[in-house]
């Protein structure tokens, strides 16, 4: 019994350590006196535009919001296909996961990139980073190494940032959108629709890895972490911005996987076994993420594991509930809300450990009304979390089938 708990504490402390380590990412980011763009510290770094569309024969421009919370950030936009052909579809914003940014979208080949293909099939194509990420990490009054910036989780990202570029992309361009999210962000879309935010300015969604419910995750890795309080613990020691870089990572997790949690792939271990990423890729893909989100973010997440629910963040203390919410729980999100007449296409795999089958069945339950027509539902038996952006065969299984939504909506 003393072994088992001596193991216990092993494992919950060496957990808590990568986590903090992983928090303490490099500035990268400073911000000019006018706070109105933003400065890179490292040549090319923040630029997808430079460094990722334009060397493969795009054209690529950036663009700058600013949320109603003082938040600046940048869009990239791709007007045309590779060819030069001016887009002559709608509009489609492509909103990135957690730990990433935009650069997901376009980082693989023209042939393999969503970002590239729905440019080469004609549509008007825009890349969101959210508050945070390293092109978007501007702000009217705050700097990033200003605790008070990451005073925010996914809430704040349905509630400010996705209806801000939403509504910039329709302002700019005088047309409704289709709007494609990843993971996290099919999360602030699933709030922002569920309260009836973007309706009047969307086309479509598109949902890949769905996540509005979380509370039967079999990554145990990512179990621990939220059983434990383990966001909580580093939140309190007063890191504020995660972000999973570090030096000490390799030997930390040398420590992390020793009471039995196989980490010969941490990424399988949080993820799910990727089936068709190419691993030649991944060096490219390191080249830009990952990227920082808030560890109050990680918190809010952590209370939708542990509780099964998709409910605003809980700040675990009456009073504070009662000053945000007039309430001394936190409201829920109600996803049978989401208007039947919008067209939604949601795409999950089998292998997935963060958008589980079990999680995914919870909210197609709650989708059950929504009318038939409307509602495009693809099981991928074979795919992982990863697989939605960078399969080789994604262009073929999802995003041939994506496509042929769009075009029908």
């Amino acid at each position: 019994m003393a072994n088992k708990s001596t193991t216990s504490i092993a494992f919950l402390s060496a957990l808590i350590c990568i986590l903090a380590a992983l928090a303490k990412g490099t500035r990268l980011y400073s911000i000019n006196d006018n706070q109105n763009s933003i400065l890179p510290s490292s040549p090319g770094s923040d630029d997808i535009c430079k460094s990722l569309v334009e060397p493969q024969g795009y054209a690529c421009q950036q663009h700058i919001v600013t949320t109603d919370d003082g938040y600046i950030l940048s869009l990239q936009r791709i007007p045309a296909g590779r060819s030069g052909k001016k887009a002559d579809k709608p509009p489609v914003l492509l909103q990135h996961g957690i730990l990433v940014d935009g650069a997901s979208w376009v980082i693989l080949s023209p042939e393999e990139s969503l970002g590239f293909i729905l440019a080469d099939n004609g549509y008007d194509v825009w890349l969101a980073n959210t508050r945070g990420t390293i092109s978007s990490r501007g702000h009217n009054s705050l700097s990033p190494n200003d605790p008070a910036y990451w005073n925010w989780s996914w809430d704040q990202l349905a509630a400010h940032d996705l209806p801000t570029l939403v509504k910039y992309v329709n302002d700019q361009t005088g047309q409704k959108l289709h709007y494609v999210g990843h993971s996290l962000g099919t999360l602030t879309a699933f709030a922002a629709l569920s309260q009836g935010k973007l309706l009047s300015m969307l086309r479509s969604a598109a949902l890949l890895s769905p996540i509005a419910y979380l509370g039967r995750i079999p990554s145990l890795l990512i179990r621990v972490a939220a059983q434990y309080f383990l966001a909580e613990d580093i939140y309190w020691l007063g890191v504020r911005e995660f972000i999973p870089k570090g030096q000490q990572l390799g030997k930390l997790l040398e420590n992390i996987c020793k009471p039995g949690i196989d980490c010969s792939n941490l990424l399988i271990s949080v993820t799910g076994p990727n089936c068709c990423i190419d691993k030649s890729k991944e060096g490219v893909f390191l080249d830009h993420e990952p990227q920082s989100t808030s560890t109050r973010n990680l918190i809010h997440l952590s209370q939708m594991i542990r509780d099964g629910t998709m409910a605003m963040y809980n700040y675990d203390n009456l009073v504070e509930n009662m000053k945000h919410y007039g309430q001394p729980t936190p409201p829920t999100y109600n996803i049978s809300n989401i208007p039947n007449e919008i067209p939604l296409f949601i795409s999950y795999g089998a292998k997935d450990l963060l958008s589980d089958v079990n999680d995914v069945q919870i909210l197609l339950d709650k989708l059950e009304n929504h009318d038939k027509d409307k509602l495009v539902v693809q099981f991928v038996k074979d795919y992982a979390h990863g697989d939605f952006i960078m399969a080789v065969n994604a262009n073929k299984v999802v995003y041939s089938p994506l496509i042929d939504f769009f075009t029908l909506h």
